[in-house]
């Protein structure tokens, strides 16, 4: 079986690699041409355009997306699937949108083309060594290509999880969780920090991982943290975030669902880069000008 590999970032090269590993062949495209070399390297081919890379029509074409969310997505799924034919295959395994999947699901309807949302889970390591996928679509669809998936899975790493939309909307919410995860780990260390007690990090880490009811990959990754003595001064305490956080929340308003932690750990994201702090200086004026409070200048 032949794969088609459009974006070959971080993800993207670790998906292909990942097939290559499984004995698939893989052509790809990139507009980074380093990473076409690579490709090449591994075994694939790469095309430098998608014309030339879905310019054969004579056999069946299964393409894989992973790129950016949003209109870099949405443009490359409808350039590619005009230049695809009936019973084709397109699969979005980057972080859409739920409801972008369902425009892009219907687009591909009109074309006899079949969509498969892939949240992809795991990170660049489990992009290269099996990772976990929420597949939405077609469900004959998913029957054919279930050995695929399961291949680029970790065990049990696998599920059919409904008609198109419901991929990406089980990795948005699975996305949200892990900011309230996050959160509460780094809480939880801070207020150890602050103790009165002389921890050792990495091995109250390491024991937390051992047994306990907190045991997880976030755990094993906060021991890497303070086994490799990266010194917490020197980083800026920003916390970007990437989309799917604020998605989670914005789905709770509308279904009207509590959500009071993952949006909190959101809000914490946000406050992290607010630079110019005005809510914060503005009440500090404000108890000075009520209570004759002293306030801190700005050094």
């Amino acid at each position: 079986m032949e794969i088609t590999m459009i974006g070959l970032g971080k993800m993207g090269m670790g998906i292909a690699e990942n097939l290559l590993t499984h004995h698939y062949q893989v052509k790809g495209y990139d507009i980074n041409l380093d990473s076409g070399k690579h490709l090449i390297e591994l075994g694939g081919t790469f095309y430098s355009d998608i014309e030339s890379l879905l310019s054969d029509r004579s056999k069946r074409q299964i393409v894989w997306l992973m790129l950016p969310a949003g209109a870099l997505t949405n443009d490359t799924l409808t350039a590619a699937a005009d230049r695809m034919g009936k019973d084709d295959i397109i699969i979005d395994a980057g972080n859409s949108h739920y409801q972008d999947s369902l425009t892009n699901a219907a687009y591909c309807q009109t074309k006899g083309i079949h969509f498969m949302d892939v949240g992809t889970s795991g990170g660049v390591f489990g992009a290269r060594n099996g990772a976990c996928m929420m597949v939405g679509g077609e469900r004959f669809i998913y029957d054919e290509l279930a050995p695929l998936f399961q291949k680029l899975c970790v065990k049990k790493g696998c599920i059919y999880s409904g008609p198109a939309g419901s991929g990406h909307y089980l990795k948005m919410v699975h996305n949200g969780i892990e900011y309230g995860m996050m959160q509460a780990i780094g809480e939880g260390f801070n207020l150890l920090h602050h103790s009165p007690y002389d921890y050792s990090m990495a091995e109250v880490a390491q024991v937390f991982n051992h047994g306990s009811v907190i045991r997880s990959w976030l755990m094993e990754l906060t021991e890497k943290v303070y086994q490799d003595q990266l010194d917490l001064t020197e980083i800026a305490g920003v916390i970007p975030s990437s989309g799917e956080g604020k998605w989670t929340v914005e789905e709770a308003l509308r279904l009207k669902v509590n959500l009071p932690v993952i949006t909190q750990s959101l809000m914490t994201r946000f406050a992290s880069e607010d630079y110019d702090k005005i809510s914060e200086k503005l009440v500090a004026l404000l108890r000075n000008q009520f209570g004759g409070h002293a306030f801190v200048k700005d050094e």
